[in-house]
């Protein structure tokens, strides 16, 4: 099995690819996602395979628009690609591993390691990058044994260019969920685990007993992708919320895409479901009755 952040060599790019994107569709159907996703990646995995050269020459001579271009290469995998000929690492695949362990996004930051980023994680709530890039200009990092002032800026600086674009972008980019979609799904997943009705995946954190109790549900709404899971965070089990946050991923224009929907403690939401950093949105969305105690 490929390493977790090692850089993928060229000259084993195309097997390294190709068993990267066979265990994501064996992990896609083990918990039970759309047939058609799982064949997907395992087409894509021959695809890549079958290659007369690297996938990562390809790249770099024809870009993103390259990757497309090849057969049952659709455009969400193609990105995948990308990140892993210019990272050797596959996001969504790690999160099929570790059931959602937020430090392992952190450590992909240049200058935070595994320790850093769960340090981040458990002193300071931190679970995405852009609360990574809050914390590094409220002083908060600052403070943070480990973290002078020379690290604070390159941190500033990388996060700057990977989230750049989202930063300056329009509340609802095009081609982005609103949030009546989020919200829906958030519906779906609470009903669905409620009712005993998904998978049920072993976490590999805050889990002593190694048992199986977060569900996992795999779901589409058009051609976009989503991955729910209930927030396995050392913020959301100190807090209790381990039932009520709920985490999104899905694939977005310019990559994966993450964002968490709780339950609003305050304010003139407070009772419903609200997805973190968007409240305002929500305030003219149709409130969702369902909810769990």
């Amino acid at each position: 099995m490929p390493s977790r952040r090692s850089p993928i060599s060229p000259e084993t790019m195309n097997a390294d690819v190709a068993a990267r994107l066979d265990e994501a569709a064996d992990l896609l159907r083990d918990q039970d996602a759309n047939p058609f996703r799982v064949q997907a990646y395992r087409h894509a995995a021959q695809t890549v395979r079958s290659l007369q050269e690297s996938v990562g020459d390809l790249f770099h001579r024809e870009g993103l628009e390259g990757l497309e271009r090849l057969p049952t290469i659709g455009s969400g995998i193609a990105r995948a690609i990308r990140t892993m000929v210019l990272s050797g690492y596959f996001p969504m695949l790690e999160r099929l591993r570790d059931a959602g362990d937020p430090a392992r996004v952190l450590e992909t930051v240049p200058g935070v390691g595994r320790r850093l980023a769960q340090r981040l994680h458990d002193e300071l709530g931190v679970e995405t990058l852009e609360q990574l890039e809050v914390a590094s200009h409220d002083g908060s990092l600052g403070d943070l044994a480990g973290f002078g002032e020379k690290k604070v800026r390159g941190i500033q600086e990388a996060l700057a260019g990977r989230l750049g674009r989202r930063r300056a972008a329009p509340t609802t980019p095009a081609g982005e969920p609103g949030v009546q979609e989020l919200l829906d799904v958030d519906r779906e997943y609470r009903e669905k685990a409620a009712a005993g009705r998904l998978r049920l995946i072993t976490p590999r954190r805050f889990n002593p007993q190694r048992s199986a109790w977060l569900p996992i549900m795999h779901t589409q709404r058009g051609d976009r992708h989503y991955t729910v899971l209930f927030s396995n965070t050392a913020q959301a089990h100190r807090l209790g919320r381990t039932k009520d946050w709920v985490v999104l991923y899905h694939d977005g224009r310019d990559g994966e895409q993450q964002c968490t929907v709780v339950t609003a403690s305050r304010g003139p939401l407070r009772g419903r479901r609200v997805v973190r950093g968007r409240e305002a949105e929500c305030e003219g969305a149709p409130a969702l009755s369902h909810r769990i105690a």
